[in-house]
């Protein structure tokens, strides 16, 4: 489809530049014919006065032979020149049409992937539903047991299909074109406050500890995106680490950026992850593997989107069996000089 209109869009250029191309020369033709004649002209009358001293009575004979060679070979140049301008318009179009189709295809393969990855999530937990209530329906034999285990396993399948559907929701919130977020100066000691007492329960029972070295830092920034994107860092810490393990949160001043780091002793990551891990519905191999594991591959391109409206830049860096780090870089405003705060342990 793409190389069909990079095609059309060439022949296009191609069409345009040759009617440019082809109208100007004929200006030229008409002016340079004019000018040819008129230089004729000119020369003959200046031969006849040199010749008789006065104003001639017998002019020379005409040259229209000489005029019309002279015509041929100008036709010939500018016949060249318009073939030559084609030949360039057309590589230069080719090019130029290559160059402006490129975001739209890469856009329209990642909505692809997108409509292709969510369909395979989504058809994940429906599949599961679908089979649990046919099973039950061609049980001769239904208990009120049987009818509870299957609601109870149904709702979970439920609850993961309104996560993924809250989750898409969001993302998509995120991508909006032109998307005008509410800014405000927000302090980041209140920022991570209300994360901790969000992830608290489930670190607790993980039995995790958190420690925290946060220095207060004035961002100008959406404070519900800035708690979902510190919530999503600690919750993947969280359900990557092992049980009665540590994770460590920095936030500091770094000129004039809030360089806020999340770091675990987890399970980790491949080097060959790591570039893909922003990406939606990309899950690790490490992830993949590790059980009981909830989530969809989506939070942490959430997160970067989150990072981007705010202006800021998302790093990562890990090891296997050894953790992970992630560290978020965004502008601050200044910095209240006031103690460290260890508001969560």
């Amino acid at each position: 489809m793409f190389h069909k209109t990079r095609l059309k869009l060439t022949a296009l250029y191609i069409l345009t530049t040759l009617l440019i191309s082809v109208t100007f020369s004929i200006g030229l033709y008409s002016m340079m014919v004019r000018e040819v004649t008129r230089f004729d002209k000119a020369q003959r009358f200046r031969i006849e006065r040199q010749i008789v001293g006065t104003a001639p009575s017998h002019p020379l004979p005409e040259t229209s032979e000489l005029i019309e060679e002279s015509k041929g070979r100008i036709v010939i140049f500018l016949i060249i020149i318009n073939a030559t301008v084609v030949l360039l318009a057309g590589g230069c179009g080719y090019f130029l049409a290559g160059r402006s189709l490129e975001p739209i295809e890469e856009m329209v393969r990642e909505q692809n992937r997108f409509i292709s990855d969510a369909s395979h999530e989504l058809r994940t937990p429906i599949t599961a539903l679908k089979s649990a209530f046919e099973v039950y329906r061609r049980s001769k034999k239904k208990t009120q047991k049987e009818a509870s285990a299957i609601i109870d396993d149904s709702l979970l399948e439920v609850d993961a299909l309104q996560n993924l559907t809250e989750s898409l929701l969001e993302l998509v919130q995120y991508n909006k074109p032109n998307k005008t977020t509410q800014m405000g100066r927000l302090d980041l000691v209140d920022i991570f406050k209300d994360a901790l007492r969000r992830v608290k329960p489930l670190a607790q029972k993980s039995q995790i500890k958190i420690k925290t070295d946060i220095t207060p830092v004035t961002v100008q920034g959406n404070g519900q995106a800035l708690k979902d994107l510190v919530v999503i860092l600690l919750d993947n810490a969280i359900k990557y680490s092992s049980q009665k393990t540590t994770i460590t949160i920095h936030v500091k001043k770094v000129q004039n950026n809030a360089v806020m780091s999340i770091s675990d002793r987890g399970i980790g990551m491949d080097q060959n992850d790591l570039p893909h891990i922003f990406e939606r519905f990309y899950r690790a191999d490490t992830a993949r593997t590790k059980r009981n594991t909830e989530g969809y591959g989506l939070g942490l391109a959430i997160a970067s989107e989150i990072v981007q409206t705010h202006n800021g830049t998302i790093q990562v860096s890990s090891e296997i069996k050894k953790g992970t780090t992630f560290t978020v870089t965004i502008p601050c405003i200044q910095t209240t000089m006031r103690k460290k705060s260890n508001i969560f342990s």
